[in-house]
Order: C-alpha cells, then structure tokens, then sequence
C-alpha cells in the first residue's frame, strides 16, 4: 500500500502483509460461563471457520480447542501455547469465530496487541471481521473485547446482588444441603424441601449425639454399615468431615450464613428439621469430645496397612501419671476399622512395633531398603562437623557404613521424621496383622 502523501508530510501507512502470505491457527473455545451456553460449540466453531478458510483460501497451520473461561490472564493453557507459537514464528496469524472467544480480560488482550506491535501477528481473522496491525482496527479489536469484559464484570456485580437479595427473602442461595432437596420448579426458585428418604437420618444424627452421646465416628459406621446411607448425587456416603460440618450447620434449625464466614446471617424460610435448642447440645456434646492436635504426626502412621481388611492405620497417645509426679507417655498403633468396624487386628504398644521392626531388619533383603543416598548425605554431614568442628582428618566412607545397624540405629534413636524417612524407603508394604508386622 502506498503512503498519502500531504503538504510534503509523509503519512503513516498500516502494515498490512497479503492474506496469502499469512499462516493460521484456527482456535476455538467454549467457555463455561453461564451466559454462553447457548454459544457455538467447539466443533461448530472448527467447521464454519474451516469452510471460510477454503472458501478465502487461508493457510491453516494447525488447529486448538480449549474449554475454560476467558475471565483470568494467563490461566488457559491452549492459549498460552498459542501464544508461544506465536513467538517462535509457527504462524503469524488466529483464525476464531469472535474476538471474544480469545480475550476477556486485559491482560490476555494487551498480549494479542503488544505480537501485532511486533509484527509476529499479523491478522485475526473472526467470523465477519479482520483485525490487522493499524490502529483503527486494533482499537476496534480493543472494544469488542473490553466490552467482553465489562459484560462479565457487570455479570459478577448482578449474580452478587441477586444473591443477597435472596437471602435477604430467606432463600438459600445453593444446593441444598444433606437432607434438602431443592425446588425444580421455575416459580420457586431458591427453595429447599425435606428430602423425605433423607431428613430423618440427619434428625437421628442430631439427637444421637445430643441424647445417646455418640461421636462422630460412631455417627460414620452407623451411616455405613447399618443403613448404608447414600448422597443424592454420585452414589456416595457421607465422610467423618461431611458429619461434622453437618453436626456444626445452623441451616437445620433455620438460619444461615451466606457467604460463609461473611458474618451475614438469615432467617430462612424453608422448615427446620431440628429446634435450636437441640442444636445447642450438639455443639455442647462436639466440644466436649477430645479433638486430636492440628497437624499432629505420629511416627508410623500412613506407613503401615491393616493385615485383615485392609484399612488404613491410625495411632493414638495416653498419659498416664506416676505417684511420684512423673507422666509417661504411650502410643498405641491399631487399625482404623474403615473398610470393616468388626476389624479384630488389635493395637500394638509403638515400643512393641519398633522391637518388632528392628527384628526385621535381619531378615530383610537389602534390596529393600533403597536408603544409600540418605546414608551418602548423613555421611557428607558427619563429615563435614569433623572438619569444622572437632577438627578431625579421619575419613568415612559410605561402604563403610552397616545398613542394617543404620536401620536400626534409626529407629531405635532417630526422631519421627528420620523414622518415616526410613521406612518410606522400603519397596514393599508394611502390614499390621494381629499385633505382628510383616512385609508385603
């Protein structure tokens, strides 16, 4: 294209590079936001830009799909390949159905105009549009995709008022919770009925922690093995978590707090299933239970498997005190009854475990234990307080070292964590059967 020439300026020319010399990636995506289920799908974008491209007679270079929403920068891992082929000269064109199938956030955007700056993109093709590198058409590329923008930022403002405006109604804003179903009719929308194959369970769980005083865990193997309670959705039991969150819910005696942790609280009109006061002797009997330490690890739990039904193995600590002042400390290894609560594998005494697992590492093919690298580096550590510290030139070598008594030496003296260490290096599983340990 020729530059206009005015008054001896010369004025500026857009770049533009022949159609014919351009190659293309045809992108398509389907977003997951709400307002565009009803847009294209992805196979529907493909073909009718395909056929505009025979129809033009557009290079096609290669062809990507992507589900996932345009709102974020840089969180769509299709686009960001795009974006590096673009870089690396792979093509220099995008071919996709709207400007707003690419960007819907500034960022994403300024990426796209910031490659037509550098002239490695030069087109956007859309479904009745060409975007190329002048500045009328990169600013009209601009608009479209911030009105994009606005329309999303203006979607979160109105979902956010809807919201509150529900609740303010009493309405719950979302699935139902355990025991609820939620209103399919368009008239009602935001309300919750009893689930009536459900409700009553969650009432008896309610009133067998406050009446019969049963903890949670009792709660879990009731709803497991005596009624094999199942979700609405997916077929599934409830987990010990599920139970306690349910246990703590004020929605069953009829508030809310929504969004959780807001502070914001309702009256809800949908019926209860408990009274307030019941509610209230949950809490008194949950808070009266022992809660185990946050985060607390003991030696060799998660390491070891139960023998019989093959539930995991938990641990457990008592403190019993001496006449003359002083508490000792026992721990106690024993299988968690998940797969099976008739479980008789038994608890073992952690010193017990420990004799036992010292007395299997003269058996055990060294083969097993694949700990040399951890010996290599506890040997460079010695090593080096020799040198610093005492001073001493005397040399230690790795072939010098007696797996078997650094096995022991580990769990005999080492902390929880070296032990963990040590027995995370076996190749084979560790069963607890019966009080007995053995190798699988």
């Amino acid at each position: 294209m020729e530059a206009v020439i005015n008054r001896g300026a010369q004025i500026w020319a857009p770049d533009v590079v022949p159609i014919d010399k351009v190659r293309y990636c045809l992108y398509a995506r389907k977003s997951t936001e709400s307002d565009e289920k009803q847009a294209l799908s992805i196979d529907s974008q493909v073909k009718e830009m395909l056929q505009i491209a025979e129809r033009d007679n557009l290079e096609v270079v290669d062809i990507r799909r992507e589900s996932h929403s345009a709102k974020a920068s840089g969180q769509r891992p299709v686009f960001n390949e795009l974006i590096r082929d673009l870089n690396s000269g792979r093509y220099t064109g995008i071919l996709t159905w709207a400007p707003d199938r690419l960007s819907r956030n500034a960022g994403d955007l300024g990426t796209l105009v910031d490659l037509m700056d550098e002239k490695k993109l030069h087109q956007i093709r859309t479904y009745g549009q060409s975007f190329q590198n002048s500045p009328n058409e990169k600013f009209l590329l601009m608009i479209l995709c911030s009105q994009a923008k606005l329309e999303n930022d203006n979607k979160s403002i109105n979902v956010k008022r809807g919201l509150r405006t529900r609740c303010e109604m009493g309405l719950w804003p979302a699935p139902a919770p355990m025991g609820y179903l939620n209103e399919m009719r368009v008239d009602r929308k935001g309300c919750v009925y009893i689930d009536p194959d459900r409700g009553h369970v969650i009432k008896k769980m309610f009133e067998k922690v406050a009446y019969e005083k049963w903890s949670g865990k009792k709660i879990f193997h009731w709803l497991k093995f005596e009624l094999n309670f199942k979700t609405p959705n997916g077929n599934k039991g409830l987990t010990l978590s599920n139970i306690y969150l349910i246990l703590k819910s004020d929605f069953y005696y009829g508030t809310f707090e929504f969004p959780k942790k807001s502070g914001l609280w309702y009256k809800g009109v949908h019926e209860p299933l408990i009274t307030k006061e019941l509610f209230d002797q949950v809490q008194a009997q949950i808070n009266g239970q022992i809660i185990r330490v946050e985060d607390k690890e003991f030696a060799f739990t998660k390491l070891m498997t139960c023998g019989l039904c093959g539930s995991g193995i938990t641990a457990d600590e008592k403190f019993k005190k001496q006449k003359n002042g002083n508490v000792h400390r026992y721990v106690y290894y024993g299988c968690t009854k998940f797969k099976d609560k008739h479980c008789k594998s038994g608890y073992i005494n952690e010193e017990d475990l420990i004799e036992q697992l010292v007395q299997l590492m003269n058996k055990i093919n060294l083969d097993e234990l694949g700990i040399k690298e951890k010996i290599k580096t506890e040997v460079e550590r010695v090593k080096k307080f020799q040198r610093i510290i005492i001073g001493s030139k005397e040399k230690i070598e790795v072939n010098d070292i007696d797996i078997r008594n650094y096995a022991k030496y580990v769990l005999q003296e080492a902390s929880g964590l070296e032990k963990r260490e040590l027995l995370g290096c076996l190749n084979s599983k560790i069963l607890l059967n019966n009080k007995k340990i053995t190798l699988d």
